[in-house]
């Protein structure tokens, strides 16, 4: 059944990546970027938004600087509590296992005693699972969940 939780947490990614591109129509006029997001897996929705700042830029392009791998799938448990949402000011290319993904966000799994994992979506909405070794708590820290 790891198929079915991994299905589960995509459409729920998409239905937080529908939900900011509504919210980020009537902002782009007020905000230099996008905001952040904080997705309840449990509850099923967004829980938290906090405006997008230079420091949020930050954690996630070291994030994707850190990129090692793409990660196995991933396995059917309930300890993945949040994703965060990061938009990014500009399309960033990643590079790895030679593929080329162009990402224009940056989707942040936090699950409990695992790694955390970056997942983003090429031109054709396809997904990508990354590793990465970059730290997460200056990010957790800042966006006061969980």
């Amino acid at each position: 059944m790891p198929f079915k939780r991994l299905a589960a947490m995509l459409l729920a990614v998409s239905m937080m990546f529908g939900f900011a591109m509504s919210v980020s129509a009537e902002a782009a006029n007020e905000e230099p970027f996008k905001p952040v997001q904080v997705f309840d897996v449990k509850a099923g929705k967004v829980v938290k938004s906090v405006p997008n700042d230079k420091q949020f830029q930050s954690f996630a392009h070291s994030w994707i600087a850190s990129v090692t791998g793409l990660a196995p799938q991933l396995k059917n448990d309930d300890t993945c509590s949040y994703v965060y949402r990061i938009p990014l000011e500009k399309p960033v290319t990643i590079k790895v296992n030679g593929i080329k993904v162009a990402a224009e966000d940056v989707f942040l799994f936090y699950c409990d005693d695992k790694p955390p994992l970056l997942l983003v979506f090429d031109e054709q909405r396809r997904p990508y699972l990354l590793l990465f070794s970059a730290d997460i708590k200056p990010f957790i820290q800042k966006i006061g969940l969980p």
